[in-house]
């Protein structure tokens, strides 16, 4: 085997990219490094640019290729020049030499698995690509289960030639990257038999906020292409980093099992082909809880070993049932971002929801729709408008380029179109399923981005407002200032907020929208009477063989995303205080729910923990949030009681929570209580006997307090939380907690927007201040002032 043209992977480092390209050198590393921790890599070996070049010299090709570019520069067809580059290569012979090493490596490769013309995968890996500032991602061709020496020879020359597609000459246009100056390795593979089984990619860090702390795992039945290409609506696992490894713990924080409705397998003489998913592989996961824990472990070795974040693709061998990683390359979106400053995006007003889906990035943009079907309507497609079509590839980069933003009817967050829109930092919604469909030729539109995990595409224009925050100019202060979170899915986005954690999470959001039915529907599914409730019930939770556990593994989910997102710093989740009227607008709520003349001071909060109407209901969010704290390991969770009227009762709802395993003190479990019934101010010093901190709920405080509805418009001039009614029982309270050791926060609006209400707060020694993420700097500054102007008393350490 002649080195000048053929090496073996093995024998490759990272600082090998001149000789072979980012994507062959990374293996190298790889194999190298990271075999002794149990990473496993495919055997093979790349041709080097020394082969590449060999093969342009033997043919005459750099001549043509000069020719042929000054024709570009001279404003003559992309295609038209990529077209004539292509054929010139595809027509050249390869040189003896190269063709003898090549041909020597697989014999070699044969050997080393006892069989004769072994299943490879050919990859193009250029000696521009995967570095930390520029993807290159699919520029390039791959060819999958090439079988024989002439398949291999005639698969690198095809590899030769895709340096030069159409989007590989406009991507290095666009980057700045000297054509010639680029050389083309092949690497060489053996296959792994995931067309038995099933591969996709993960990255080491979140691809739409930068949150460093999981990795985001995609899985399909099937060869990776139908992954990467976004072909099909992956499975997305996520993995909280900092606890992979933990004895006794499983920190998968999220799993949602994607359509896959086709997966790509061999073809019978070589090449693959495509056939539609069983109905089977569509209701189960790819991965075992196991998998998905060892190849994040695997993502968090790698990323460390580089000292980056990666983007990794791997596959499962169905024969051997064996992990491998195939690919690893530098993220290049997160990686680039500036981490000292915010850039924010909101709706300010609503509109009416076509189609949603899979968002990609954060941010929001608005045009006319343009329906395409291939790469070819380039032409029909005006600067800024919104790209709409199935899928994407890198054929479709010179187009998106021109949008404003890009909606996608398959794919997930893994996919071509994901990957170009994050690098391009546009908005994206992929996998929506229907939006071609939906969406019609020349409709404004507003894609948003903005709400979390779920990108919106809403009618006509939609008023939205941008903001840059400079996080180095967030001033200090003692008073710990949290978050109040309700939608799981946007806790990532707001990460690199300097809080203290969140001092209320609201599990009624996820109730409300992530799971949609009544719990007691759910225990109790056989007895819902209406059957069409009972067939929309059932619907709903297939798959799940218990349809309690469907409530269980939804609400765990949501709140681990939460406390991830702070974790170590406390997560303050409050227990459901849905109001009855609330509850029944739930799915079969209405058999489970009374019909009360006043809910606000009816049903509600802890009353209902320990009633036998509830009791089992409440056992489900006690099993929900013992898995999050003691399964996936998030002990940073604090948990809460609303509405709790007496000690009895407060009693009562512990004992409750302690059947269930929720036990306060073990396990560190700390259990705090809502203030905002006159009884917790004037019995605070019993309940702080029974509960580990308060939580100030000022407009239930006040309405109770005042005897003032504060629903009630007629009413709404006697509500005032500034009252001295109200002033005096929040100084009281802090004072009573603090005698007792028990720390006192608010979580509220009032404090930022009125000033004199959060300098109130600090002279009286109030521990923290929960707000929402866009009021969190203005507090920050509200209370820097007042701490400044009053002095301040020195709370304690829990929030």
């Amino acid at each position: 085997m002649d080195a000048r043209y053929v090496i073996w992977l093995s024998e490759l480092r990272s600082g090998d990219v001149p000789l072979v390209g980012g994507k062959n050198s990374s293996l190298g590393e790889l194999i190298g490094n990271l075999s002794p921790d149990g990473i496993i890599v495919p055997d093979g070996f790349a041709t080097t640019a020394g082969a590449y070049r060999e093969f342009m010299g033997h043919n005459d090709l750099e001549r043509a290729l000069e020719r042929a570019l000054e024709r570009l520069r001279g404003g003559a067809d992309l295609a038209e020049v990529g077209l004539s580059i292509r054929t010139r290569f595809l027509a050249g012979e390869i040189p003896s030499e190269v063709e003898a090493a090549i041909s020597a490596a697989y014999e070699r490769l044969a050997e080393s698995v006892g069989r004769a013309d072994p299943e490879v995968a050919v990859r193009s890996s250029a000696t521009a690509e995967d570095l930390p500032d520029a993807s290159f991602a699919g520029q390039q061709e791959t060819y999958l289960n090439v079988r024989g020496r002439e398949a291999l020879i005639d698969a690198c020359r095809r590899c030769f030639a895709s340096l030069f597609t159409d989007r590989a000459i406009s991507y290095r246009v666009h980057r700045g990257f000297d054509h010639r100056s680029v050389a083309l390795s092949v690497g060489v593979q053996l296959m792994v038999r995931s067309d038995l089984a099933g591969s996709g990619v993960m990255f080491s860090v979140d691809t739409e906020t930068g949150f460093p702390d999981v990795v985001v795992m995609n899985a399909a039945w099937g060869l990776g292409e139908s992954v990467v290409s976004g072909a099909v609506d992956p499975d997305e696992y996520l993995v909280f980093k900092p606890l992979i490894g933990r004895p006794g713990l499983k920190p998968i924080i999220s799993k949602k099992r994607g359509a896959k409705q086709q997966k790509i397998v061999y073809g019978e003489k070589g090449g693959t082909c495509t056939l539609d998913t069983t109905s089977a592989e569509r209701a189960s996961y790819v991965l075992s809880d196991d998998e998905i824990l060892t190849l994040a472990s695997w993502a968090c070795r790698i990323e460390s070993h580089y000292g980056r974040p990666m983007d990794i693709e791997w596959a499962k061998d169905g024969s051997t049932g064996k992990l491998y990683v195939v690919q690893a390359r530098p993220e290049t979106v997160q990686a680039r971002k500036e981490s000292t400053h915010l850039r924010t995006f909101r709706l300010t007003s609503t509109g009416r929801e076509l189609v949603r889906g899979a968002a990609v990035g954060d941010a929001i943009a608005a045009g006319p729709v343009r329906k395409l079907a291939s790469p070819a309507e380039i032409g029909l497609f005006p600067p800024g408008a919104v790209l709409v079509t199935g899928i994407t590839d890198p054929d479709w980069e010179p187009i998106m380029k021109r949008a404003a933003a890009i909606v996608t009817d398959h794919g997930g967050r893994t996919s071509h179109a994901a990957i170009v829109s994050r690098e391009l930092g546009l908005p994206a919604i992929v996998g929506t399923g229907n939006a071609s469909e939906v969406l019609e030729d020349g409709q404004t539109v507003t894609v948003s981005c903005a709400e979390g995990d779920e990108g919106r595409v809403y009618d006509g224009l939609v008023s939205y407002e941008e903001e840059l925050i400079d996080l180095q100019a967030v001033p200090s202060t003692r008073t710990k200032i949290m978050l109040n979170l309700a939608n799981p899915s946007s806790a990532f986005r707001w990460w690199r907020l300097p809080a203290d954690g969140v001092g209320l999470a609201r599990i009624e959001f996820i109730v409300m929208n992530l799971i949609q039915i009544h719990p007691m529907a759910l225990v109790k599914l056989r007895e819902v009477s209406d059957l069409k409730v009972r067939a929309q019930i059932e619907t709903i939770v297939a798959g799940y063989s218990d349809p309690s556990e469907y409530f269980v593994d939804r609400l765990a989910s949501g709140v681990a995303r939460i406390a991830a997102s702070r974790y170590p710093n406390p997560v303050v989740v409050r227990m459901s205080d849905f109001k009855s009227n609330e509850y029944r607008q739930l799915i079969g709520g209405e058999q489970f729910e009374p019909v009360e003349e006043n809910p606000m001071i009816g049903w509600r909060g802890a009353s209902r923990y320990y009633s036998p109407g509830y009791r089992e209901g409440f056992a489900l969010e006690c099993r929900s949030l013992h898995r999050v704290r003691g399964e996936m390991g998030l002990s940073n969770v604090i948990l809460m009681i609303p509405f709790c009227r007496t000690i009895n009762e407060a009693d009562r709802v512990l004992e409750a929570m302690a059947a269930e395993g929720l036990r306060r003190g073990e396990g560190g479990l700390k259990v705090f209580v809502m203030a905002e019934v006159p009884s917790n101010i004037l019995l605070a010093g019993d309940f702080a006997t029974r509960f580990d901190g308060f939580s100030i709920g000022s407009n239930d405080l006040t309405q109770l307090t005042l005897g003032v509805d504060r629903d009630s418009e007629a009413l709404a001039h006697l509500f005032d939380e500034l009252n001295p009614a109200v002033t005096q029982s929040i100084r009281r309270l802090i004072s009573e907690a603090h005698a007792a050791g028990v720390p006192v926060g608010l979580c509220g609006q009032k404090p930022s927007d009125a000033p004199e209400f959060a300098a109130l707060l600090v002279e009286a020694g109030i521990d923290s201040i929960s707000v929402t993420p866009d009021s969190f700097l203005r507090v920050k500054g509200v209370v820097a002032s007042a701490e400044t102007r009053v002095g301040y008393r020195a709370p304690l350490e829990e929030p």
